[in-house]
């Protein structure tokens, strides 16, 4: 069958993650290299792959927004590192009170806003032992940290990562947390993973840090605690909803330091090198009609 794959056609480390494919072409196409707008899927009677751009796909795997049978690969395994940097410099600044002496520039505040931590000899909780979760045990051990993974496959071991879990323990390893990182896809399972409960599972000095799916973490549940001082801080890349609502209680908090989910992308050129690479093997193995790498929908 001739095969038909539309994508981007730049290839630089400034391009645009979108596949723009023009409307007399989208009920032609069988294969899609890049995110489409999902309102555009009805057109794309004949696809038979997708390859976004993104690791995660939940937009196109709900029930018939695609044809059925239609293959679906991410780029998983691209973002580890930008992802991870993120929410490391993300710590560093809520444990040295960088976060508060920026707004106290902008002001003009000569203050000291306190004591600071260090993360030599702490516990960081990562909750999702992915690529991602993995890349950020790494720079946590790197700076003395110990690293206790969650993940539903304990018996798969993750560099980084001293000790593995299963979410079963997880109201057990709060308390030992120094700082909680969230890394996990969206799903039944881990929406609003961390509420109230848990919340207050922490000590006064936890440090949470969210770069996966905003939904993980009840942002109500989050403001109180913070407000109340029940942990030290939170760095949020990611909210439930996004943008998050100019109401949000989150934007007043002054140790919650929030980023408008620009962790990943292809704000690294590393990653759109390693996203171009990805992209071009999967390329190569649906031409020979081979197994196709992160395949997350067959």
């Amino acid at each position: 069958m001739p095969q038909r794959f539309v994508g981007d056609e730049s290839h630089r480390a400034d391009m645009v993650w979108h596949a723009s494919v023009p409307e007399e072409l989208r009920g032609a196409a069988t294969a899609i290299i890049g995110n489409f707008p999902v309102s555009e899927a009805p057109q794309y009677t004949r696809l038979e792959w997708l390859q976004t751009f993104s690791a995660g796909v939940d937009a196109y795997t709900r029930p018939g927004m695609l044809p059925r049978g239609t293959m679906i690969t991410n780029a998983s395994g691209a973002y580890g590192k930008s992802v991870s940097e993120h929410m490391f410099a993300m710590m560093w600044a809520l444990m040295k009170n960088l976060n508060q002496y920026a707004a106290n520039q902008n002001r003009r505040d000569w203050s000291d806003v306190g004591p600071v931590l260090s993360p030599e000899g702490g516990i960081a909780l990562i909750i999702g032992v992915g690529d991602i979760g993995s890349h950020f045990g790494q720079l946590a051990q790197g700076v003395g940290m110990r690293t206790f993974g969650v993940r539903r496959h304990v018996d798969v071991p993750a560099r980084g990562i001293e000790k593995m879990y299963g979410f079963e323990r997880l109201n057990a390893l709060l308390p030992l947390a120094d700082v909680v990182v969230l890394a996990v896809p969206r799903s039944p399972q881990t929406h609003h993973l961390l509420d109230a409960e848990r919340l207050a599972l922490l000590k006064p000095t936890a440090i949470v840090i969210n770069a996966g799916r905003g939904d993980a973490i009840d942002n109500d549940a989050l403001a109180a605690a913070l407000h109340q001082g029940m942990i030290r801080g939170a760095a949020l890349d990611v909210t439930e909803p996004e943008p998050l609502p100019e109401n949000s209680a989150l934007w007043n908090e002054p140790r919650c330091l929030i980023t408008p989910h620009v962790a990943g992308g292809n704000h690294l050129a590393s990653t759109s090198d390693q996203i171009i690479r990805i992209a071009l093997n999967n390329v190569s193995r649906y031409a020979r009609q081979q197994e196709l790498i992160n395949l997350v929908r067959r």
